[in-house]
C-alpha cells in the first residue's frame, strides 16, 4: 500500500461515513433547536409549516434552477419570468378573462420565457449567463411597461386556495405542491434517461455529444421547465398576497441560486441533487424566518445569511475534495 491509498485509510475512519447531506440535516436540526431555544414557540408543528408558506415559491424555482445548473447553466431570469407570468394573469383577468384562462395564459408564458432562454442558449450557442442577464431585464421591463407599474388586487375568492388554504387546517396547499413537486423532479433527475443525459451535460458536453444524446432538446427542456416552476411560483405567490405587479419578487434569483448552492450542487455542472436542494431551501428559508421572528433586523439578517452562505461554500468545496 503507498503513502496516499494509506493516508486515504486512516482517514475513512475518523470521517465515520460523514458526507454533505449529513452535515445539511445536522445544519438544519442545530438551526430549528437554537431559534427553539431563544423563542420556544417557533418550534410549534403549526408555526413550522405556517412558516413554510414564504418560501414555497423560492422552492419552486430552485427545482428548475437545480436542473440548469446541472447541466453547466444558470437562469437569472426566473424571479422577472414570475413577475411577468403574475401580471399577465392578474391584468388578463381585469380586461375582463376568466381567470381559469388567465391562469393558462400566463402557465403559457412561463413555457415560452423559458423556451425562449433555451433556444437562444441551446440554439445560437450563447452564453448561459449573458442570454438570461438579458431576459432578466427584458421580462421585468416588460412587466412594468405593459402594467405602467399599477397593480390588480381584487380576484375571486376561489383564487385564494392555491396560495391561502390549508389541509386540514394545519397543512398549507402550497407546500403539497411543492413537495409533489419535489418528488416529480428526483425521480427524473434519478430514474430517467433524460436525468442521466442532465448530468452528462454538466460533466462533459462533448462527450454526451458523441454518445449520440440530441444535447439541443436536451437543453431546451431544462430551461423550459425552469420557466414551468416559475408559473407555478407566480400563481401561488399572486394567490398568497392577492396582489399581481410587476415588482413581485424582485431579487428572489439570487436566493434561489443561493439555495441550489447551499444544497450542494456544483454552480460548474455536473452535481447536484435533489435532496440537497431541499435541504438548502429548508434551511435558508427557515434561516430568515426564524431571524426574523427572534427579533433581528432586517440588515443584521442579511449578513447572518451572507456568513452561512460562505461557510457552505468552503464545506462544499471540502466534500468535494474528500470524494475524489
Amino acid at each position: 500500500m503507498n503513502a496516499s491509498a494509506e493516508a486515504r485509510t486512516l482517514r475513512r475512519p475518523f470521517r465515520l461515513g460523514v458526507g454533505r447531506i449529513h452535515v445539511l440535516i445536522l445544519s438544519l436540526l442545530l438551526e430549528l433547536a437554537l431559534f427553539g431555544v431563544l423563542k420556544p414557540a417557533y418550534l410549534s408543528v403549526a408555526g413550522l409549516l405556517d412558516a413554510s408558506r414564504a418560501f414555497v415559491e423560492a422552492g419552486l424555482l430552485s427545482l428548475g434552477m437545480t436542473l440548469v445548473i446541472i447541466t453547466g447553466g444558470i437562469d437569472l431570469s426566473v424571479a422577472s419570468l414570475l413577475a411577468l407570468v403574475s401580471v399577465t394573469i392578474g391584468f388578463s383577468f381585469a380586461a375582463g378573462l376568466p381567470l381559469a384562462l388567465s391562469l393558462v395564459i400566463g402557465l403559457l408564458v412561463g413555457l415560452s420565457g423559458g423556451l425562449l432562454n433555451g433556444l437562444m442558449i441551446a440554439g445560437l450557442t450563447l452564453h448561459p449567463l449573458l442570454v438570461t442577464l438579458g431576459t432578466m431585464a427584458f421580462f421585468r421591463g416588460f412587466a412594468y411597461a405593459v402594467t405602467n407599474a399599477n397593480a390588480v388586487s381584487t380576484f375571486p375568492d376561489w383564487f385564494a386556495f392555491i396560495g391561502q388554504a390549508y389541509l386540514g387546517d394545519l397543512v398549507p396547499f402550497q407546500l403539497i405542491v411543492w413537495l409533489v413537486a419535489v418528488v416529480t423532479v428526483w425521480i427524473l433527475l434519478s430514474k430517467t434517461s433524460f436525468g442521466r443525459y442532465v448530468y452528462g451535460l454538466g460533466v462533459n458536453e462533448r462527450a454526451t455529444v458523441f454518445s449520440g444524446v440530441n444535447t439541443f432538446k436536451v437543453k431546451v427542456a431544462v430551461y423550459t421547465l425552469s420557466g414551468f416552476f416559475a408559473a407555478i411560483a407566480a400563481m401561488i405567490q399572486t394567490s398568497r398576497v392577492f396582489t399581481a405587479r410587476a415588482n413581485a419578487s424582485a431579487g428572489l434569483e439570487l436566493t434561489v441560486i443561493a439555495m441550489v448552492a447551499l444544497g450542494g450542487t456544483r454552480i460548474t455542472g455536473g452535481s447536484g441533487s435533489v435532496l440537497g436542494t431541499t435541504l438548502g431551501v429548508l434551511i435558508l428559508g427557515y434561516l430568515q424566518d426564524g431571524l426574523g421572528f427572534v427579533g433581528v433586523r432586517n440588515d443584521w439578517a442579511l449578513v447572518v445569511t451572507g456568513i452561512v452562505l460562505v461557510i457552505t461554500v468552503f464545506a462544499n468545496e471540502f466534500f468535494r475534495k474528500e470524494s475524489r
